[in-house]
């Protein structure tokens, strides 16, 4: 993974205005993955939006931490069930088209 793609926690946390203890708490719980380098955190740059919904989530609807992963749970398998959906889709398609 190329350093570059990777951003400080401690930025992150400045910019959004969270605490530390957050992110190491999302760590925790699976929802990102704090990468270490020389003892400073970084989060890979992909995952910021993830992080802007959590503190969203938080912040402004007062979702604690296990609400946030049921959250992120169920977003997770709705996006696997419209991929499987547009594969049937597509199968059926086929058929369709003999």
């Amino acid at each position: 993974m190329n350093q570059e793609e990777l951003i400080s926690t401690q930025i992150l946390c400045s910019h959004y205005n969270i605490e530390i203890s957050f992110v190491d708490a999302l760590n925790q719980i699976g929802l990102i993955k704090i990468q270490y380098i020389e003892q400073n955190q970084f989060i890979h740059q992909d995952q910021i939006s993830d992080l802007e919904k959590i503190i969203r989530l938080h912040h402004e609807l007062n979702v604690n931490m296990e609400g946030i992963d049921v959250v992120f749970n169920l977003l997770q398998k709705e996006r696997e069930l419209r991929k499987e959906l547009n594969a049937l889709k597509n199968k059926l398609r086929l058929y369709e088209n003999d």
